[in-house]
């Protein structure tokens, strides 16, 4: 660390600046064959003022502790958790093949390269989700004479056809989409594809187990009533990072992406392992990826990505972003001595 700040510190009057702390921006962002990422002129500057913690403009020795320890080490030392979303039977060859809607994409495609990752990346945590309703669930089509439908639902109980989207009364009114019956807990269906490989020591979450809330998130079911296990499960592991992938794109998948950015997660969309419904909602799960500093690859990129070979900008500005959150909820702000005591914390808890 010390020897970074001195590299760094061109005028060597113990501080650096703006334009010296966009030097480290350049060597930090870049891939393992050396071509340089670039975060804009504004992101830069966003990021020097978070660490900047007096607000002098310009970033102390101490201050940059606080960087070194909280940001650039885990930029260059991520945690990785691989989250494998429902490849199970049924949305491959059975009662929801994904194959028979809008956007025809085959599920069974995301298995080879999922292994590969598998076989080949040096994932500190995985974990494996599926799906497993109870036969009364909300979701299925064949329920719907089951429940009462609102009278402001945008398709009536009578008319309802599978895909459509209903509204149920209640308490609070809630949107559903109408599914065929699928991933009955128990049932063939709902087990893992055949030939999806499964590692020792892997967990397995199971969601959409409430009959009266569909869950598409892997974090939360669709009313944000009840989390699942994972969000502990990933803080007792210590991610920093969750690579997102499976089926369905548009649906579980990019629901579980998006949840894992808004918990605060460097948030990383393998594009070749997920498979979709629709097509145009693909494209809004993307969009919606990027425009909260998500990240979408390829599955040829991760490794490296997972061995800190090659860093992006988008997600060091994410954990930028998320470390403003920490320290403006802890009340840091100019001047505050706290910030002394929270750096020697941080050497601390390093060294352990």
């Amino acid at each position: 660390m010390d020897a970074c700040f001195t590299a760094f510190d061109k005028d060597c009057d113990g501080y650096l600046n703006l334009s010296e702390f966009e030097c480290i921006c350049r060597a930090l962002f870049r891939n393992d064959r050396g071509r340089v990422y670039s975060l804009s002129d504004e992101q830069v500057k966003d990021v020097f003022e978070i660490f900047d913690l007096d607000k002098d403009g310009k970033i102390s020795r101490d201050e940059f502790t606080f960087c070194w320890n909280n940001w650039i080490k885990t930029i260059v030392r991520p945690v990785s958790a691989f989250l494998i979303i429902d490849v199970q039977n049924d949305f491959i060859s059975g009662s929801l093949s994904i194959s028979q809607c809008t956007a025809q994409q085959n599920g069974a495609d995301v298995v080879e390269p999922i292994n590969r990752l598998l076989d080949t990346v040096n994932f500190d945590a995985i974990f494996y989700s599926l799906d497993w309703h109870p036969s009364d669930h909300v979701s299925f089509i064949d329920n719907l004479p089951y429940r009462k439908v609102h009278p402001s639902s945008p398709v009536c109980a009578e008319e309802a056809q599978t895909y459509d989207t209903v509204t149920f009364d209640g308490p609070h009114l809630m949107n559903q989409r109408l599914w065929p019956r699928h991933c009955v807990q128990e049932s063939w269906g709902a087990e893992l594809h055949k030939d999806l490989k499964v590692v020792e020591g892997a967990v397995k979450v199971y969601k959409g187990t409430n009959p009266e809330v569909d869950s598409y998130s892997v974090f939360w079911d669709n009313k944000k009533l009840t989390q699942t296990t994972l969000n502990a499960q990933l803080n007792a592991k210590g991610a920093t990072d969750i690579y997102v992938c499976g089926l369905a794109y548009d649906i579980c998948v990019g629901a579980t992406a998006v949840d894992g950015l808004s918990i605060g997660y460097r948030t990383i969309l393998i594009d070749d392992c997920c498979r979709g419904v629709d097509l145009n909602d693909i494209e809004r799960t993307k969009k919606t990826m990027i425009s909260n500093h998500g990240v979408i690859v390829n599955s040829d990129e991760v490794k490296a990505m997972v061995e800190g070979r090659d860093r992006r900008p988008e997600l060091g500005y994410k954990l930028a972003l998320e470390l403003r959150k920490k320290l403006e909820s802890e009340g840091r702000g100019a001047n505050d001595s706290s910030i002394s005591s929270h750096i020697a914390l941080t050497e601390e808890e390093v060294a352990a």
